[in-house]
């Protein structure tokens, strides 16, 4: 399906690959993995045309049909399951042939459309945006109705409704909630053709795919099965390589003292340019170059308070005259780590902020100690940055009576170095934004972290190294988040966000899985936001369309 040879390409100053060369197998679902920056989605350009190599080759069958998952859809008055049909165009081209067709090519274009199952496409269209949360009111919504978020789960659907020889996917959990998420790797194990993911969440990277493309030192390597797979044959690989190193080093100081022994001995000066020679011909073995991850810092709180941190007795929360949640009886102590379930919409972000203090109580009583500290992390924060600031200036006002070098300093613990102290948020990648917020809220070591979504735009490694860091850290933890894997390991007690209200969760994240899995096979993924029964227009569009 795809074959690149020797593919070499320097662009925004510098070289991205060098002499690189994989063969994709048809039918495969492989993960793109490598650190942020290293190059993926510039190789996603090439593969789509947008980038010129400036050598090598990229190979791609010309029937082949390649869809890329835009940013989001565009904001139309078309309705949303139009706007999803409309992504196969084979279909729609049918369609429209069937208008102005002649009596006699008419046959031939229904033939067509029965070998194509067009009659079943509205309702696997349906079924594919019932898993990525839209419910049945929706169907008939224009696409300028939904925010930013939500047509980017548009865009995913079309693609995965189209069903392109050679599908490419750039992160694409990232605007997916963990149910949308968990629902995506059991659509992408089952995907009848080639498909290139982008992703940083190891539970898709072990769930649906069935190799690993390892972009790494401007060079692609591909390992089949998953990423923990990927590790463990890396591992091995790079021992056997420290092996190979240490034995040829051992081997050329052998040489080198033979040749500086001998080299003025007449009797001894041919053996000895025999080694010179031999020398000069080993083949150099590459060290292995795993760059280290800056890791996070969250300090613990110095004078831990006492249980509860926060009590609620038949609290209610909302905005204006809605209440989003009621009925909330919940006690958080100080060493809880809360895993917060439920989809987008849930009230998960509006509990949030009520904990961090950020939206007062309506009705019921909330039981908070004064003292409390909250580091308050949500991703919208990236978004909020002002594009011409930069890390220093945003640590000088956190820290206005720390010396500028204790400010370089603190900022350099957070894995930026001395040239991205002064390089504006603009110029900054995702993953370098997210990791100065994470430290910033964690700075004054807070008795309570809440993280609403923190490993958008971080790479695997900068996900361990949360990990690690949220495992030593020692105060309470509320986390949000659609990293299967940051959830099972951070975790140790799950409440659910449904109903308009959060409850604890009887279970544990398989447990949860299965429950969303069998919630979207019955076709009813979320039943607080079904949007009553379909009407009679829904069910004939999904009927006959």
């Amino acid at each position: 399906m795809l074959q690149i040879d020797n593919l070499v390409l320097n662009a925004y100053g510098r070289r991205f690959f060098d002499e690189a060369s994989v063969t994709v197998p048809i039918g495969a679902k492989v993960g793109l993995v490598g650190r942020n920056g290293a190059g993926k989605s510039t190789l996603f350009k090439l593969l789509l045309g947008e980038l010129i190599a400036d050598s090598g080759e990229i190979s791609i069958p010309r029937t082949a049909r390649v869809t890329s998952v835009a940013q989001e859809h565009p904001a139309t008055p078309i309705s949303l399951i139009d706007t999803i049909l409309a992504a196969d165009t084979v279909r729609s081209g049918l369609y429209a042939e069937l208008e102005t067709a002649e009596p006699e090519h008419i046959g031939e274009i229904y033939a067509r459309l029965m070998e194509i199952e067009a009659d079943r496409a509205p309702a696997r269209a349906g079924e594919i945006l019932s898993g990525l949360g839209f419910s049945i009111a929706d169907l008939e919504r224009p696409m300028a109705d939904f925010s930013g978020g939500w047509r980017m789960r548009v865009a995913l659907a079309a693609a995965l409704f189209a069903e392109p020889d050679l599908m490419l996917l750039d992160e694409p959990t990232n605007y997916l909630d963990l149910e949308g998420a968990l629902w995506l790797e059991a659509r992408l194990k089952k995907y009848p053709h080639t498909a290139l993911i982008i992703s940083h969440d190891r539970e898709l990277l072990n769930n649906s795919v069935d190799h690993i493309l390892h972009l790494h030192d401007r060079r692609l390597e591909l390992y089949t099965g998953g990423y923990d797979d990927f590790e463990k044959r890396r591992a091995e690989n790079q021992r056997l390589l420290a092996a190979a190193r240490v034995k040829q080093e051992a081997e050329r100081a052998h040489l080198q003292s033979f040749v500086d022994r001998f080299k003025a001995k007449a009797s001894k000066a041919a053996q000895a340019q025999s080694r010179v020679k031999r020398l000069a011909k080993l083949p150099p073995i590459a060290a292995s170059s795993s760059e280290r991850v800056a890791p996070f810092i969250l300090p613990s709180p110095p004078r831990p308070l006492a249980s509860p941190l926060i009590q609620l007795e038949k609290a209610s929360v909302g905005y204006g005259d809605t209440p989003v949640l009621s009925d909330l009886d919940l006690r958080l102590d100080v060493d809880d780590r809360i895993g917060l379930l439920g989809v987008n919409g849930a009230g998960k972000s509006t509990f949030a902020k009520m904990l961090a203090g950020a939206l007062a109580v309506r009705d019921g009583h909330m039981q908070r100690d004064g003292r409390i500290q909250v580091g308050w992390f949500h991703q919208h924060q990236i978004e909020a940055l002002d594009p011409v600031d930069t890390p220093l200036d945003i640590m000088r006002r956190q820290r206005p009576d720390d010396s500028e070098s204790a400010r370089r300093s603190r900022l350099a613990q957070f894995g930026l170095g001395f040239a991205k102290q002064e390089t504006t948020v603009a110029d900054l990648s995702g993953g370098e934004r997210a990791r100065l917020l994470l430290n910033l809220v964690a700075m004054a070591a807070p008795h309570l972290l809440i993280l609403d979504e923190p490993t958008n735009h971080l790479d695997i490694d900068s996900r361990r190294a949360l990990l690690d860091a949220l495992n030593d850290y020692e105060g309470a933890v509320i986390l949000i988040t659609h990293d299967r894997s940051l959830m099972e390991l951070v975790a140790d007690r799950l409440w659910l966000a449904a109903d308009g209200g959060i409850r604890p969760f009887d279970g544990d994240m398989d447990d949860y899985a299965r429950l969303v899995l069998d919630r979207a096979r019955a076709g009813n993924r979320a039943p607080s936001q079904a949007g009553g029964k379909m009407s009679r227009k829904q069910a004939r569009r999904m009927a006959m369309a």
